[in-house]
């Protein structure tokens, strides 16, 4: 099942649940637009190379158009659109004003030089510069991407256009960055974890947590979780996990994998792999890596009672039914990882505004909006007996839903 279709099969049985119409649900389901181009550079070397970039823009009945650009050799039209329609509704659930967008380049950063890439970000932007800006299209880092590629793409919009500091965020904090932006994503998934365990009677102190990816997103929950009295078991990267029974020293392994560049080779652990990790004997467990990671094959044998989606889309259709039978509680990644696009917006009202908050402020109004998309998401879920998942949609649909009328169709 490809990207897009999952997220469909999804979006449309929360549709059902609320009755809306077949065309009504392809109004909302399919992208406004596709953007697809060609990026040509110059190598190093000397030779020219070709890749292809892509943005898609999903929804902006709530706003301008938001979501991330990541450099892989996996991104295609399919995984854009899947993207970007989960933007939308992660947006929605989170409350802020944005539509959804997503979008990237098919290149491997590995082989590149910092050159070759700042030489592909300007060009990616020369490319689009017109259907992006602060008041319509504002993209952020991802996968592979991150404060350095958003100050290149700023500063080319800007020799486009005009000085325009809002036009991506997840800039350096030298930059007009935001105080906060880098940990928010891993902190929502800490806060959202908080908030589930708090349904189940329990607290972070003392449970044991999974982590499948070790990047931002990761290493942040992780930090947050240890400084808050919880266990992080195993965590994981592309070269594979590691795992202690008794608790990894959170860290001294960010350390670590700041010299070494992996995890894999710290001391005083048993190896795992990325597969196997999934399966491990833990209170929570967090797939912080890409998507499509569970499937129908391994559902039935995961033994966490909570799974909290600091990946998007990592659970496929077939998976998230096992899960729903097993009555394990998913928190559902447009809720569980949308502590970016909250702190995005923050980043994103600054730079409008040309005025910065301190740490404290951004921590204090992050907490508190992903606090209440999480009351609202579960109240739904209680009171129409469905999945965490299907209540975000349900929540995130009727605002969409309601703004499209609004707006007129």
């Amino acid at each position: 099942m490809k990207a897009f279709e999952a997220t469909n099969k999804f979006l449309r049985g929360a549709m059902r649940r609320m009755d809306l119409t077949d065309h009504i649900q392809d109004l909302l389901i399919q992208p406004q637009r596709c953007v697809k181009v060609k990026v040509v550079v110059e190598l190093d070397s000397g030779d020219v190379a070709s890749y292809m970039g892509f943005r898609t823009q999903h929804n902006n009945a709530r706003g301008p158009f938001k979501g991330g650009l990541r450099f892989h050799p996996t991104v295609d039209e399919d995984h854009s659109n899947s993207l970007a329609s989960l933007m939308s509704w992660k947006a929605a659930v989170a409350d802020i004003p944005y539509g959804g967008a997503k979008g990237g380049i098919n290149c491997n950063p590995k082989h590149l030089t910092v050159g070759e890439l700042e030489k592909i970000c300007r060009k990616f932007v020369e490319q689009v510069h017109d259907v992006i800006g602060p008041t319509q299209d504002i993209p952020a880092p991802d996968v592979n991407t991150g404060a350095r590629e958003m100050a290149w793409m700023m500063d080319q919009y800007s020799k486009l256009e005009s000085f325009s500091p809002g036009v991506v965020t997840g800039k350096p904090l030298d930059l007009f960055g935001a105080e906060g932006r880098s940990e928010a994503t891993g902190r929502g998934v800490w806060i959202t974890a908080t908030e589930a365990l708090k349904r189940k009677g329990r607290e972070v102190d003392g449970t044991t947590f999974v982590i499948q990816g070790f990047g931002n997103v990761g290493s942040y929950a992780a930090k947050f979780i240890q400084d808050t009295g919880g266990k992080v078991i195993c965590v994981s990267d592309v070269n594979g996990g590691i795992y202690n029974p008794e608790g990894l020293d959170i860290d001294a392994l960010i350390a670590h994998r700041k010299k070494s560049g992996t995890v894999v080779d710290f001391p005083g652990v048993d190896q795992v792999s990325n597969e196997d990790l999934l399966l491990l004997e833990t209170d929570v467990l967090i797939p912080a890596a890409l998507g499509h990671v569970f499937t129908a094959e391994n559902a039935r044998d995961v033994k966490a009672s909570i799974i909290v989606e600091g990946a998007n889309g990592p659970t496929m259709p077939d998976a998230d039914e096992i899960f729903d039978e097993r009555e394990i509680l998913v928190v559902p990644d447009i809720l569980a990882n949308a502590g970016g696009v909250i702190c995005s917006y923050f980043e994103w009202v600054q730079n409008m505004q040309y005025f910065r908050w301190d740490l404290e402020h951004t921590r204090d109004q992050l907490d508190k909006r992903l606090k209440k998309a999480f009351d609202v998401v579960y109240d739904v879920a209680v009171k129409k007996k469905v999945s965490m998942r299907s209540a975000a949609f349900i929540v995130a649909i009727g605002r969409v839903g309601k703004a499209t009328v609004l707006r007129g169709v």
